[in-house]
């Protein structure tokens, strides 16, 4: 096994086909095919269910592209590390979605006028899926909620407040009871937002009534403006939106109204590219903490 047929595999894995992949990586189809085969055979096991035009990974296939990714990961870490120490090259980040939309534009400007050789690559989605991104190397860094993953490392960077959301003119809410059984609008069930939204309810010995999944804060907001229902949505958010007039906002209580944003990364990383991001971070927080 070698380098060149883990990122082969990779490119195969993550393009679905032979064809697609060889165009990818400028190769002809027939080497791709021959250098998977000999992976596989290297393996035992098959790596691929191989469909008429296209190529699905078999479940030891989704496992071996875990390692791979890791692997490649690490060797362009290692390629920096031993180079100029510089930041440089491709940076993928992820992010919640309100992260990404409130808290970090300035960081990430900043982030690119300070290491103009790395071209950064950010995605967004629940703290969930966020978290497997970084566990599965598909990303280098996220934004996520707390508490850290275990066998992540991480700092805390934003505290969140929360507010719950409801439509004007709905009477005044203190307490979980108080909306028990109205509709409620949230992400997908791994986003770690929705878990304390329920947990919420559950704390106060109430329950929500149906869950709608939504995409976006603006779903969220358009839909409780109608009256139709609650949301849960970080304060720095809500008041970025042009819709935050039309509905009334209401804190939680201490135990549940704020939440902790961090940077994670997985344990023992040390790339140039996030010790760029991290310094900067710590830069930023020792000015928000100044004495005036």
């Amino acid at each position: 096994m070698d380098l060149t047929q883990l990122e082969l595999f990779r490119a195969v894995a993550e393009e679905g086909s032979i064809s697609a992949a060889a165009a990818k990586v400028h190769r002809v189809p027939s080497n791709l095919t021959t250098r998977i085969k000999q992976l596989e055979s290297e393996l035992g096991v098959d790596l691929f269910i191989r469909e008429k035009l296209r190529l699905r990974l078999s479940a030891n296939g989704h496992s071996f592209l875990d390692y791979t990714r890791r692997i490649l990961d690490l060797v362009e870490e290692a390629k920096l590390a031993v180079s100029t120490g510089e930041p440089q090259g491709v940076f993928t980040l992820g992010s919640l979605e309100s992260t990404a939309a409130v808290r970090i534009p300035p960081l990430l400007a900043a982030y690119h006028q300070r290491y103009p050789k790395v071209e950064l690559d950010l995605s967004t989605g629940p703290s969930g899926e966020m978290i497997d991104g970084v566990l599965a190397g598909r990303y280098a860094a996220a934004f996520v909620d707390g508490p850290l993953h275990p066998l992540l490392d991480g700092i805390p960077v934003f505290e969140e407040e929360m507010l719950l959301v409801t439509a004007k003119g709905h009477a005044p809410v203190t307490r979980a009871r108080d909306v028990s059984g109205e509709t409620v609008y949230a992400f997908r069930a791994n986003c770690s937002y929705r878990r304390h939204f329920e947990n919420w309810f559950i704390a106060d010995g109430a329950t929500p009534g149906r869950i709608f999944e939504m995409e976006s804060y603006h779903g969220m907001l358009a839909c409780v403006s109608a009256g139709a229902g609650l949301a849960l949505v970080p304060r720095s958010m809500l008041e970025s939106m042009p819709g935050s007039s039309n509905v009334s906002a209401w804190p939680l209580d201490e135990e549940y109204g704020k939440r902790q944003t961090w940077l994670t990364w997985r344990r023992g990383t040390r790339s140039p590219n996030l010790l760029g991001m991290q310094e900067m971070l710590e830069r930023q927080a020792a000015v928000v903490v100044r004495p005036t």
